[in-house]
């Protein structure tokens, strides 16, 4: 079951890269093969950061009181926006110039659109299944 949500997630977000790279001129991929090497880059450190936010919002549950709920909110936000500088680094350093993300702020503004719509695809293609099943 695992296996498929990767899998599915996978091919999501090879789709949805690949569409960025046709379509945007912010988004350059050399070669699919390229893409599909970032598309499971980039779903594994989805996950992880997924994983990292929701170890985060467990540590504060059960706390009570304002300040906690501030701080449960205010680390998730920075673990939610901080990953996404790690992503990119991780496929600066992964792919050099044959995966790129231009535009405001060194690309970063581009790659939180690309990976906004990975989770919003991922999402919908879900919904359709559990319609389905």
């Amino acid at each position: 079951r695992m296996f498929a949500r990767y899998f599915t997630g996978t091919l999501i977000d090879l789709v949805v890269l690949n569409l960025f790279a046709e379509y945007s001129s912010k988004v350059f991929v050399d070669s699919f093969t390229t893409s599909l090497l970032a598309a499971i880059v980039l779903q594994l450190l989805l996950k992880l950061t997924i994983g990292i936010e929701h170890w985060v919002l467990g540590f504060f549950k059960g706390k009570t009181g304002g300040l906690m709920t501030f701080l449960k909110y205010f680390s998730a936000w920075v673990v939610l926006f901080g990953s996404k500088f790690v992503i990119l680094e991780a496929i600066v350093q992964l792919f050099g110039d044959n995966v790129r993300f231009e535009g405001r702020f060194d690309g970063i503004v581009t790659l939180i659109i690309v990976i906004i719509v990975m989770l919003v695809a991922e999402e919908v293609v879900a919904r359709i299944y559990r319609k389905l099943s």
